[in-house]
């Protein structure tokens, strides 16, 4: 995006990629045309950028974008404002006061829910092939969180989850475990007749806009 001023964007409607962010949105879609997989389907966040990143991956692969507001930017009560002097005003310090939840905008939990929903509603939604979720650096992060079971609070600024990069997972079958003993009973065997579990692993993560990351003023995953 195109922010020499730093503002933190959020949810704000009207903020488009810059030059720069239209390369570094084709340069991902590239990595993933040279992966020569199959993409069968493409689902975006309904902000501008995130549809301005998503241009470049529906034309390599004839897609027409979906729109899925669950892998939207989360609320912030920062949003539109310049974090580092809005951090030095007391009237935003009682935004501060829980950040483990975090107190200033979604909770960690409920970002987990609608990405992990929508991640599982992908893989439903196609037949064959892999689906392209196009979102942004927090719900990303939060889904790598959750499916590598680490705890949700976490330094921003080491956030491994730069500008247009590419998380993959994958969707394994395990068979259901064996069912918690009551105090003072025997453990149970599993059921083997019991549906399999599906569970989410992370399987890669890409930077192909690297090179040009340097020259970039923002640092989230759109």
């Amino acid at each position: 995006m195109f922010n020499p001023d730093g503002i933190l964007y959020g949810r704000l409607p009207g903020f488009g990629l810059s030059k720069l962010g239209h390369r570094m949105a084709l340069a991902a879609a590239d990595d993933l045309a040279a992966r020569d997989r199959p993409v069968s389907s493409l689902r975006v966040s309904p902000l501008q950028r995130t549809r301005e990143s998503a241009a470049p991956i529906a034309e390599a692969f004839d897609l027409e974008p979906i729109v899925d507001d669950r892998i939207i930017e989360p609320t912030n009560h920062f949003e539109g404002t310049n974090m580092r002097r809005a951090l030095k005003n007391p009237v935003n310090w009682p935004f501060l006061i829980y950040p483990p939840r975090p107190s200033w905008g979604e909770a960690y939990t409920s970002i987990e829910k609608r990405m992990l929903a929508a991640v599982h509603d992908a893989f439903d939604s196609v037949e064959s092939g892999d689906v392209v979720l196009v979102s942004h650096q927090l719900p990303i992060w939060v889904t790598h969180l959750s499916v590598a079971g680490e705890s949700f609070p976490h330094d921003p600024r080491k956030r491994r989850c730069a500008l247009s990069s590419v998380t993959t997972f994958e969707r394994v079958s395990e068979a259901a475990p064996a069912p918690q003993p009551r105090p003072g009973e025997e453990p149970a065997p599993a059921d083997p007749s019991a549906p399999p579990v599906l569970r989410l692993v992370e399987v890669g993560y890409a930077e192909p806009a690297g090179s040009l990351i340097a020259t970039a003023t923002d640092v989230g995953a759109v």
